[in-house]
Formats: structure tokens, C-alpha cells, sequence
């Protein structure tokens, strides 16, 4: 998908974005599962909690722009998912702290 949108139109901003949010939440979800304290991997899971954040904000750009298609729903609907996951796990591990 990415490549697509460099090869194809040109965005090359956009791209680095969405990969960078992207593969950010899955990072930062690595590390808190092996974090060194509770505290430590509430902090990871915060972090990648803004990175979905952030990629569904890129998606829903390219969704509205209309420009690329219509293909970007189901890609929209997992990361608001995985949003969903994440504000689950920051709001129980905080409140088993």
C-alpha cells in the first residue's frame, strides 16, 4: 500500500507517516510486553496508544481526500481496532498500578 502511494502518486511525506505511525504502535507494544516494570510497559503502551492515534489520523486523511480510493475503510477499521485494544490495556494496567 505504501509503495503504492510513493510509485504512484508521488507521496512520499504521507508514506513516511503512515509507515513510521504504523510500525510504531507494533514496536512500542513489543517493548512494553517486555518492559523492566508495570510503570515501564503502561508508558509503552501510552506511547503506541498515540501512534494509533496518529496512523488513523493519516488514514482518514487519504480516506477524505478521495484521491487514492475507496480502499482505505477496512485498513481504518483495524486501526481503530487496535486503538480500541490499546485505550483497553492503558485503562486496566493503570488501574492495576
Amino acid at each position: 500500500m505504501l509503495i503504492f502511494l510513493e510509485k504512484e502518486y508521488k507521496e512520499y511525506e504521507i508514506a513516511k507517516q503512515l509507515l513510521k505511525s504504523g510500525t510504531g504502535i507494533g514496536a512500542n507494544v513489543t517493548e512494553g510486553e517486555y518492559a523492566q516494570s508495570p510503570k515501564n510497559s503502561l508508558s509503552k503502551m501510552n506511547i503506541a496508544l498515540k501512534e494509533a492515534a496518529e496512523t488513523e489520523f493519516w488514514i482518514k486523511q487519504l480516506r477524505d481526500s478521495n484521491w487514492y480510493g475507496d480502499h482505505w475503510e477496512s485498513l481504518l477499521k483495524d486501526c481503530i481496532e487496535i486503538r480500541k485494544i490499546l485505550i483497553s490495556i492503558v485503562k486496566t494496567t493503570r488501574n492495576n498500578l
